[in-house]
């Protein structure tokens, strides 16, 4: 995979220009002013909301969890729906009536992370993911709508208005497992990579210099090696969030910033530190003998690890 399309830090001073911007397609042209307003100039208080909208603390995308919510609601509802017409009794059309509003709060909290997640996807994704959002965004106004023509007693409008939201929410939620099966937005791009059961020599100590991330290849895997002071660290140098090099990267302290779409990861255990990520980086355990820097899958019991 080549760099991502978006290509720009939007907390950097070297965005394109608004007249660049109008010749983009429409899908790029909203994805970077959702980028720049979600990074907020790199302000922590930023930072941590898309943390949150992500799903950075729950290791898995926020969206994902969250789309349960309408979808379940509103097939609830179109029961309920169903169980009136049929039997004639109130209580089903008050149930139907609640499923909907707590789809819709559902749906608030669905759109915001999914925006969130949106901001930082890669064509052809990207468009995909734009229909997703807009048949959502129409599927919830249908929903709206029935509500409110339930509420002024034109309740088979509203069950029709409800219909065809569900249809429109039907199709897009087909679109969001596009996304996930097809194109892989939210998996774990380090998922399937194999690294050594046993220590194996990946490159010679006195070829990794200080504070600078290199990669080497063990069997067709990327890892990523650096060294800080007296330590060396090896981690998967696929980043989990859409695959960049890490090895591409910039290092904060002990801690590797991915090039495609910022993901900070701690060197010292993988975990993510800042988004989009929600999946850790894989770790290996190093160690340094007879001039060679030597790696393993992390959790190995042999009684000759010595770290590096």
């Amino acid at each position: 995979m080549e760099g991502p399309a978006s290509g720009i830090d939007p907390r950097s001073d070297s965005n394109d220009s608004s007249a660049d911007l109008a010749h983009r397609p429409v899908d790029e042209k909203v994805q970077k002013l959702l980028d720049e307003a979600l990074y907020g100039g790199g302000r922590p208080a930023a930072q941590s909301l898309r943390n949150f909208l992500n799903g950075t603390w729950l290791g898995q995308p926020l969206h994902v969890v969250l789309t349960d919510l309408p979808i379940g609601a509103w097939t609830v509802a179109m029961l309920f729906d169903a169980l009136e017409l049929a039997l004639g009794r109130r209580e089903f059309a008050r149930a139907a009536d609640a499923s909907i509003a707590v789809g819709l709060l559902g749906a608030a909290g669905a759109a915001a992370s999914g925006l969130t997640d949106w901001s930082d996807v890669d064509p052809p994704a990207r468009r995909v993911g734009f229909v997703h959002g807009l048949l959502n965004l129409g599927g919830a106004t249908f929903f709206l709508t029935s509500l409110l023509l339930r509420k002024k007693k034109s309740r088979r409008t509203g069950q029709i208005a409800s219909a065809l939201g569900y249809a429109v929410m039907a199709y897009a939620a087909h679109l969001g497992g596009e996304m996930v099966y097809k194109h892989r937005v939210g998996v774990d791009r380090t998922d399937g990579q194999v690294f050594p059961e046993t220590f194996v020599a990946v490159l010679p100590e006195a070829s990794l210099p200080e504070s600078k991330p290199t990669r080497v290849n063990y069997q067709g895997t990327p890892i990523l090696l650096v060294r800080r002071g007296d330590r060396v660290f090896a981690i998967a140098e696929t980043c989990s969030h859409f695959g960049g090099p890490l090895s591409e990267g910039t290092l904060e302290e002990d801690s590797i910033v991915c090039p495609y779409h910022f993901s900070r990861f701690a060197l010292r255990d993988g975990h993510v530190i800042n988004g989009p990520a929600v999946h850790p980086q894989p770790c290996l355990d190093v160690r340094v003998r007879d001039g060679k820097i030597e790696v393993r899958k992390a959790g190995a019991t042999a009684s000759d690890a010595t770290p590096a």
